[in-house]
């Protein structure tokens, strides 16, 4: 018997077509009838596809389809490894004190116009902080008062006052310039310093005064926490280092080693401070447990500042116009910037400007710098630190006394003065007394290769 091209047996056999239903007066068509013709192509693709050959094609298709998810899963795994072990290996590199992220060439050149001035001292800013979530800003003057930004409205939260010598009842201030603060690093505690030899602790949400420190048998000129802790580091024109507990209200200890004042201090969150000397042309890192201390030469002139790149390299600015980039393991800078910003003066008698100020972006290859030549540059730091590559100029008259980049790096702050923060050698009357937030935006990523 052979099957017909409906599908139906054609045979004399067939109990549809001679049925006596089938052969009556049309009331019942054939069954086949009432089943919609399919075209030849379905009809002969069922006809070769056996039922085995069918279970084999769909076996096939659900292991590839199992073969696409596995490999979609190992690929989504990949990159979470790739994510990963990056993480860990910056992790590694901080507590290392190595990490250098790649973050200088994404920064666009500032527009001017988008620098955001803030006015409120009457005399020249001598040092700012920025509080750990960015949100406001602290900044002190020669006018003796230390006054709380927001950063969001540009507004006077709080504002510390002179305290007048002698008067007895009067709210708690400096009464001689403020020339160093610094804030802890869970916000707690802010301390100040100044000329008179004092240091002065606030709770740095409310500015209420809590402790007087003293013991400084000059100006304080520098001061930082040791990171995670409520350690506080201080130094002065009498030379010494002093350490301090400031939960505890306590005093701690004094190192000695600088020949000359010293001029600034550094922190991060290893138990050493690191300083610059001043006129004795040093740079120093002070081991703190081991009372020992490490000897940096390089600069020719007043070393003014100096900031922490990371927990083994820092940047240092000189009045010879230059800066330093420093690693621990080497006596010598790694790289050195002469007349980083440039000369002044009369043709045959020019001297380079000042670097008043630097700063640094925590584990970064940015770094700022401050002086009167009317603008704060950007840096790049090459790979390793030894190499410094200028990015941009940000105009600004003024002394540039003080540099703090914001914990996320996406703004950079500056105190502006008439005078430099230590002394009355020039007076710029064009300058601003002022707080100035500098903007820093980022370049979009060029879309990676083949995306």
């Amino acid at each position: 018997m052979e099957a017909g091209r409906d599908g139906v047996s054609s045979g004399w056999g067939s109990s549809e077509e001679h049925s006596p239903v089938a052969r009556g007066a049309g009331l019942v068509p054939p069954a086949h009838s009432l089943v919609p013709r399919r075209n030849e192509e379905e009809e002969e693709e069922e006809l070769e596809e056996t039922a085995q050959e069918k279970k084999l094609r769909l076996a096939k298709l659900y292991l590839e389809q199992l073969k696409q998810q596995e490999e979609e899963k190992a690929e989504a795994r990949e990159f979470e490894e790739d994510q990963v072990a990056g993480r860990l290996k910056e992790d590694v590199l901080e507590q290392r004190g190595r990490l250098q992220k790649s973050v200088a060439k994404e920064i666009q050149a500032p527009d001017p116009a988008d620098i955001r001035i803030l006015r409120g001292h009457q005399l020249s800013i001598t040092c700012l902080v920025i509080t750990p979530d960015d949100l406001a800003i602290f900044s002190a003057a020669k006018d003796c008062t230390i006054i709380k930004w927001s950063v969001e409205s540009g507004r006077k939260l709080h504002v510390i006052p002179r305290a007048k010598k002698g008067a007895e009842g009067q709210p708690s201030g400096h009464s001689s310039h403020v020339l160093c603060m610094a804030i802890s690093s869970d916000g707690k505690y802010l301390a100040s310093g100044d000329r008179s030899k004092l240091i002065l602790i606030w709770e740095a949400q409310s500015c209420q005064h809590l402790y007087t420190f003293t013991g400084h048998r000059d100006a304080v000129s520098g001061l930082a926490f040791r990171r995670g802790t409520h350690q506080l580091y201080s130094t002065s024109h009498d030379r010494s280092v002093k350490v301090w507990n400031v939960a505890e209200n306590s005093y701690v200890e004094t190192l000695f080693g600088h020949q000359d004042a010293v001029a600034a201090l550094d922190a991060l969150s290893r138990e050493c401070c690191v300083t610059a000397g001043g006129r004795d042309g040093t740079v120093r890192v002070w081991k703190i447990p081991e009372e020992s201390q490490l000897v940096f030469y390089g600069h020719q002139g007043s070393i003014d500042s100096i900031q922490l790149i990371n927990e083994e390299h820092m940047v240092s600015g000189a009045d010879d116009g230059s800066v330093a980039l420093w690693g621990l393991s080497k006596k010598r800078p790694l790289a050195l910037q002469r007349e980083a910003h440039g000369l002044r003066g009369e043709l045959g008698l020019e001297q380079p400007f000042w670097v008043s100020s630097v700063a640094a972006l925590l584990n970064t290859d940015l770094v700022a710098t401050g002086s009167h030549s009317s603008s704060v540059r950007l840096w790049q730091c090459g790979e390793g630190f030894r190499q410094l590559d200028l990015l941009c100029d940000i105009p600004l008259v003024g002394f540039i006394n003080s540099l703090k980049f914001s914990s996320a790096g996406d703004f950079l702050v500056a105190g502006v003065g008439q005078e430099h923060r230590l002394g009355r050698w020039w007076r710029i009357k064009e300058a601003r007394n002022s707080v100035c937030i500098i903007p820093l935006h980022r370049a979009p990523r060029p879309p990676a290769a083949g995306s």
